[in-house]
């Protein structure tokens, strides 16, 4: 049932510096998430991690657990730089993401496919639970959503693209060779943007390198395509570089560029790809993405409208989602309490059957009469505790939701007993939600012993 707590950490751009977001990412989504899972008290977890953006969720007993668990999330970060989020501010935080409200470039439409691809991760190792299943997935539509009904992507401003703009506007790009290290996503969109310039020649440095000529055959400009093996031999030709990897070294060390004259590099890549000392080489300019600052403020000025737009859509969706998960809440407690009902009337019907046979033949409409009044006892007996339990969900009282739910156990007084299931009795009985007297009369003998006795 979807009785746990959403808590969520975040370290990204608004708070923390490139070098905090690095410390935070040393370990990829995948592990992080697997990780997360094996903390006590967690039963879903993901997370998402972007050049500007590490970020993780768990689903938890409760908010402590919750916290726990993601204590360990960034320790190396100060905490300024880390933001602990609440259910609440857990969920309305993935829909901002997903619409770009969140990014440095604000609309920025990389994120979206970024958090596709973090949640086909997390389904691919059984991260997703239906609480976070539903969170990922509302931020995905709310995200679609956004861009296809306003203008907050007008534009369709990347941080690639940023980054070209920054780089005209410091050194000039007519007639200049670039050199992009990296052909996935980012890499792609940064020679596609150097390409729509007055740039002469572009290079593509990738591990892979079919893939590196994949974007050379592609963009409108003359290029081509090198190996990592050969970086030394092309970086001394370019005067504008700019990196994207997810390779977990520097690429780019002082010596590299020493004596090659005005270089203008920006490191994208997350961890980077440019040694820190290399700013200190004669004339070469290193920057990062803390430097796009500039550029993300003109585009951010130009989409405040539209942003205002996103942010009353995503109060609506918000507002349906936490209705949705009310719903699911209440009607998986109505349904326990309903097939609880039927285990107990089953048994009950076929005793008094068996009784009544003794006492002479019963016609199949004797029969039927029996169960029909079984049927009406149990609807009318069960009318009131459903309405007050979907009450209960519209007014966020979970303490009698849970306390529905051990109560109306279906697998009380049954004869097979099931090892796996969590004995919530108990466990209720010590949070003091129900006593002894609160229990109905076939619950087993040991559990009633253990309620008493707590």
């Amino acid at each position: 049932m979807n009785t746990g707590v959403i808590c969520g950490v975040r370290v990204s751009h608004n708070r923390a510096s490139v070098e905090e977001i690095e410390l935070a990412g040393e370990r990829d989504s995948r592990t992080i998430m697997e990780t997360l899972l094996t903390r006590d008290g967690i039963t879903e977890s993901f997370a998402i991690q972007t050049c500007n953006r590490s970020e993780a969720y768990v689903v938890a007993d409760g908010a402590v657990a919750g916290r726990r668990a993601l204590a360990s999330f960034a320790p190396d970060v100060r905490d300024g730089a880390v933001v602990d989020m609440s259910h609440e501010e857990s969920l309305r935080h993935l829909l901002r993401v997903a619409t770009g409200l969140e990014s440095l470039v604000l609309g920025e439409d990389q994120i979206l496919g970024q958090f596709k691809r973090a949640i086909e991760v997390a389904r691919g190792i059984g991260a997703l639970g239906p609480m976070l299943e539903a969170g990922v997935t509302k931020a995905i539509h709310v995200g679609e959503r956004a861009r296809s009904e306003t203008s907050i992507n007008e534009g369709a401003v990347s941080i690639g693209s940023a980054a070209v703009r920054l780089a005209g506007q410091s050194v000039g790009l007519n007639g200049r060779k670039a050199l992009v290290i990296g052909a996935g996503e980012m890499g792609s969109l940064v020679a596609e943007s150097l390409a729509s310039t007055n740039i002469s020649e572009v290079v593509i440095a990738n591990r892979t390198i079919e893939n590196a000529e994949s974007i050379a055959e592609t963009i409108n400009s003359p290029a081509y395509a090198v190996s990592l093996d050969s970086l030394t031999e092309v970086i001394t030709e370019a005067s504008i570089i700019m990196t994207a990897t997810g390779y977990g070294k520097y690429l780019i060390e002082p010596t590299d560029i020493d004596g090659a004259g005005e270089t203008f590099i920006i490191d994208l890549a997350q961890p980077r790809n440019v040694h820190p000392a290399t700013a200190d080489i004669e004339n070469a300019i290193v920057q990062d993405i803390d430097a796009l600052e500039s550029i993300t403020k003109e585009t951010e000025a130009s989409r405040q409208a539209a942003a205002r737009e996103v942010d009353a859509m995503i109060d609506e969706e918000f507002d349906r989602l936490l209705e949705s998960y009310k719903r699911q809440r209440a009607d998986e407690a109505i349904s326990e309490m309903y097939e609880a009902a039927e285990h107990v009337k089953r048994r009950e019907v076929e005793t008094a059957l068996e009784k009544l046979e003794k006492q002479g033949t019963l016609t199949d409409n004797q029969r039927e009469t029996v169960s029909s009044m079984a049927d009406t006892l149990i609807n009318q007996l069960l009318a009131a505790p459903t309405k007050s339990l979907r009450d209960a969900a519209a007014e966020d009282d979970w303490t009698t939701i849970q306390t529905a739910m051990t109560l109306f156990d279906p697998n009380f007084g049954g004869d097979t007993p099931q090892p796996d299931r969590p004995d919530d009795i108990p466990r209720a009985a010590e949070r003091g939600d129900i006593s002894g007297d609160d229990l109905p009369d076939d619950v087993p003998n040991h559990i009633a012993e253990k309620v008493s006795d707590g």
